[in-house]
């Protein structure tokens, strides 16, 4: 694995990230609105007391004046009430589609044709029509009526009332477009200085954040209640639309659009469809009147004096609530209200036209430094990068809005932030761990692989040092190598040691041994270090049954191969030592070498074990000790033997199988008949032990060699008698 997959991998992931930014996709879009609704929440708009006013048909004032909807002649007077009261406009955030069914020509006409009601019909035909009062009070104040634009044709358009200048490109391509709407009826379009969409359409997830000024319907361009609530107060005529790329504004990075809407002197700043960014305040009793307190006149003075008044509600049971950044459920005539204030104060959100352009570049400019910034730093200092640009992009972002009221996305720098440092974290894993896994299999030719995943994992470790471990020690050797290295030259003898020792130490691993060397043809292992291993007496026996099973498989391939000195055909014999006990395991060496190894007399008697199996006939040889904690194998104690420079006799045993073996009556009787023998050998009893010896040869030929020793030695003893004090110990003369 090359260097260079440092640099690959984080750019092609760096170059998906800015693709994502490119296509920006809804669910990406939305996690970037919540964030802005975070900011709102932290720092919402506070409210300052300007001339605008939402009268509210509350609860209280459907319980006062009756359900909705009320007759006209109740609203005219509360037009009039607020006109009274010197409100600069009352608009309406309510639509008056039908006549008022409570108008007397429409309750005389639901009578029954009887001559009885007659007489009354017709007075009540000469009475004046509800709509027409309330269109005579419309008329007499600065009025604007709603209309609700649908997705459904209608064939009649609303009047329109303002004129409609462009700075740039046509903006009708930007707007909201909608085939129809549902309108006043044409009395109160007439009567009513302006005309307006009502329109509030949430985004995806149902929370409003814009609000337009301006709707298209059809080919037509309509202002929406705030702006024309503020054209209607100023006596202004006229709104104008400002386009990017018109008067100065750049159109960067992304299609053109609008950007700005003003009327009279009053100006908004809007997104590319003409929208203004909501930006909300805590709520503010002082921009509410309960709609019975106007009209029972106990408004407190100047309260309404020269003031924008939307007339809606915030029943529950009129469905015109809206969820909001801050509000669960908030009248829409509020947010229409909050529009214009903005307007009036100038605290507006803004993410302007360049914005996206802006992101983009310095998205691109963050790869071009982040990404040869991760490849070459450490991990600390890759994890305090990421820190500190997603911190900084946060932090930024933040800023820009609390100081600024700008809306710039922070979560595509954090997104590639992480993507890349993640790339790269994984790329310099990748290339350290091929690295790890080089070095690993290199050092494994000399060295335990064990032990190298110990080194690795806890480098500290390779220094000179040890501790006291009870371990498993295995010694294994050649039987009559000298011989059969005469046989080969030295390729020839160096590729059969290497076919050797391959399967061989390949058994010693599968059962987790450590190798600690080579020694010609020989071999030393140990278990229990440096990983612990409780069971780690038997796992050696069980490698020793192994070894000389894998000693077959080889010797049967040898038996094919014909010797390059044209003899017979070369067989090899091994014998294996094991001891158990308390050594020292460690670094032993210089400080310029050194080995991970074993020392203790354990090891010695190992060794000494191993040179026996040639003495006894046997394949493993195993001390006291092991035997103790191998648990239920198939052994054989063969002797009490001192050996050389010992001074303490060792009980040895010859590990003949697994516990497969063990456990079966023919091996147990095997066994209760060589105790039988070595019991009378032991007491000396030469005739009763001569006698066992033949008949345990007999159940077991291939131990053939150990009772011809034991047959030797009765006959020795016999010949020269021991004395009295002799404790069946037999001093071993060769190492």
């Amino acid at each position: 694995m090359r260097r260079s997959l440092v640099w690959i991998l984080p750019s092609i992931l760096f170059a998906a990230c800015l693709s994502l930014r490119l296509w920006d996709p809804v669910f990406v879009q939305d996690f970037r609105l919540r964030l802005f609704d975070a900011y709102q929440e932290l720092k919402p708009r506070p409210y300052t007391d300007v001339p605008v006013r939402f009268v509210d048909i509350d609860d209280a004032s459907l319980a006062r004046f009756g359900q909705w909807p009320w007759p006209r002649t109740l609203l005219a007077r509360l037009v009039n009430r607020l006109t009274e009261a010197g409100a600069a406009t009352v608009v309406f955030d309510v639509v008056f589609a039908e006549p008022d069914r409570t108008s007397p020509s429409l309750i005389a006409a639901q009578w029954p044709n009887d001559e009885r009601f007659r007489a009354l019909r017709d007075t009540l035909k000469t009475l004046p029509n509800y709509d027409d009062l309330f269109a005579e009070a419309i008329a007499g104040s600065n009025v604007v009526a709603g209309f609700v634009t649908t997705g459904e044709s209608s064939s009649r358009r609303p009047p329109r009332k303002f004129g409609i200048a462009s700075a740039g490109q046509d903006p009708k391509p930007f707007l909201a477009a909608f085939p129809g709407a549902v309108l006043n009826l044409p009395v109160i379009e007439r009567a009513a200085r302006g005309n307006a969409a009502m329109n509030i359409t949430p985004e995806r997830d149902g929370v409003v954040r814009r609000i337009p000024l301006l709707v298209r319907l059809d080919d037509r361009i309509y202002p929406t209640l705030p702006a024309e609530a503020l054209r209607v107060a100023q006596g202004a005529s006229t709104f104008i639309v400002k386009n990017a790329g018109a008067s100065g504004e750049a159109a960067f990075g992304t299609p053109s659009g609008i950007v700005e809407v003003r009327t009279g002197r009053f100006a908004a700043p809007t997104d590319s469809a003409g929208r203004v960014w909501l930006y909300e305040t805590r709520p503010a009793p002082q921009r509410t009147v309960s709609a019975w307190q106007v009209l029972e006149n106990k408004v407190a003075p100047g309260r309404l004096e020269g003031a924008i008044v939307f007339v809606g509600t915030s029943a529950a049971g009129l469905l015109d609530l809206k969820t909001t950044a801050l509000h669960p459920a908030v009248a829409g005539a509020t947010l229409q209200a909050q529009v214009v204030e903005q307007i009036l104060t100038g605290a507006f959100l803004k993410r302007p036209d360049w914005s996206n352009g802006a992101e983009i570049l310095f998205l691109a400019l963050f790869g071009v430094v982040a990404i040869p910034l991760f490849a070459r730093a450490g991990a600390a200092w890759g994890g305090a990068t990421v820190l500190l640009a997603i911190g900084g992009a946060f932090a930024a972002s933040w800023y820009a809005f609390s100081m600024a009221g700008m809306l710039l996305d922070p979560l595509y720098p954090a997104i590639a932030v992480i993507v890349v440092s993640l790339a790269s974290s994984l790329s310099s894993y990748a290339v350290t761990e091929n690295r790890r896994r080089q070095l690993r299999h290199a050092f494994a030719h000399y060295v335990s692989p064990v032990l190298v995943e110990k080194l690795i994992a806890r480098p500290s470790e390779l220094g000179l040092g040890g501790e006291i471990r009870n371990i498993s020690i295995l010694f294994s050797d050649v039987r009559s190598f000298t011989g059969i290295a005469e046989r080969l030259n030295a390729q020839e003898l160096t590729s059969l040691i290497n076919r050797l020792l391959s399967p061989l130490t390949q058994e010693i691993l599968s059962y987790g041994g450590t190798v600690d060397k080579y020694m010609g043809d020989a071999v030393m292992a140990f278990w229990n270090a440096p990983l612990r291993d409780p069971d780690h007496a038997r796992k050696a026996c069980l490698a020793a049954l192994a070894m000389h099973r894998s000693l077959k498989v080889l010797n049967a391939e040898l038996a094919q191969e014909i010797p390059a000195d044209g003899g017979a055909p070369l067989q090899i014999r091994i014998g294996v030592g094991i001891a158990t006990g308390d050594c020292c395991v460690g670094n032993f060496g210089s400080a310029q070498r050194f080995d991970y190894s074993a020392i203790g007399d354990s090891v010695n008697t190992a060794s000494r074990l191993e040179g026996m199996t040639k003495q006894y006939g046997v394949g493993v040889i195993v001390a006291e000790t092991t035997r103790n904690e191998a648990g239920d194998l198939a052994m054989l104690e063969i002797d009490l033997v001192r050996a050389v420079g010992k001074s303490v006799a060792v009980r040895i045993y010859a590990v003949l199988g697994d516990e497969t073996m063990a456990a079966e009556p023919s091996f147990d009787a095997f066994r209760a008949g060589h105790d039988a023998m070595l019991a009378a050998y032991r007491r000396c009893d030469w005739p009763a032990a001569r006698g066992l010896v033949a008949d345990c040869r007999r159940r077991d030929p291939s131990l053939a060699a150990l009772y011809d020793l034991y047959e030797s030695r009765i006959a020795e003893f016999e010949a020269a008698p021991l004395g009295a004090d002799w404790d069946g110990v037999y001093v071993s003369q060769k190492k």
